[in-house]
């Protein structure tokens, strides 16, 4: 059961307001998700928001490794909604929907794509041992760049935030819609 209700803009104080019309007026064009929760704290909202367009339209990786980072993160925290919206966007992608049934379940996905295969190692690497041993770092390096391997490591840390925020307020996935993770 969801521990929140939307708040309308009208119940809303000014620097409520300031964020909501900063982030319809960005790249989402809307306001609600993980902000609807992250509002009650205007700044991070604001904060949170302008680095997650940042991540998602304005990086330097494919949106295929950044949608398989995001459910890799999503995996991890076990955030329902999180990969309810996000799987989705990564088969769209290109990131074969059996890897991410594998990945959802628990298992090892198969990827032809290297890029994508390599993200897989380093972003589960990064999340089972909280590092990333020389040879990976090499290899990530070799394949994104140091940009890039900042990128990955930024989209975990972000995406374990808003996952943090919607499992914390517990956001019901759509009618009908089985959990992905217990």
């Amino acid at each position: 059961m969801p521990r929140y209700r939307e708040l309308s803009t009208a119940e809303m104080n000014l620097a409520q307001k300031a964020v909501v019309d900063e982030i319809v007026s960005g790249k989402r064009g809307r306001f609600g998700g993980p902000f609807q929760l992250l509002i009650r704290a205007p700044e991070v909202c604001r904060h949170l928001s302008r680095l997650g367009e940042y991540l998602r339209w304005g990086s330097s990786l494919a949106p295929a490794l950044s949608e398989l980072a995001i459910c890799l993160t999503a995996r991890h925290i076990r955030a329902n909604y999180e990969w309810h919206a996000h799987a989705p966007l990564a088969v769209e992608a290109g990131v074969p929907k059996e890897a991410l049934d594998a990945i959802r379940t628990g298992g090892t996905p198969q990827f032809a794509a290297k890029d994508q295969a390599l993200v897989y190692k380093l972003i589960t690497e990064l999340i089972d041992t909280k590092r990333l041993s020389d040879a990976s770092f090499a290899e990530g390096i070799a394949a994104f760049g140091e940009q890039g391997i900042v990128e990955l490591g930024t989209i975990v840390g972000y995406y374990t935030a808003i996952g943090n925020a919607l499992n914390i307020f517990e956001v019901a996935l759509p009618p009908g819609q089985a959990p992905y993770f217990s």
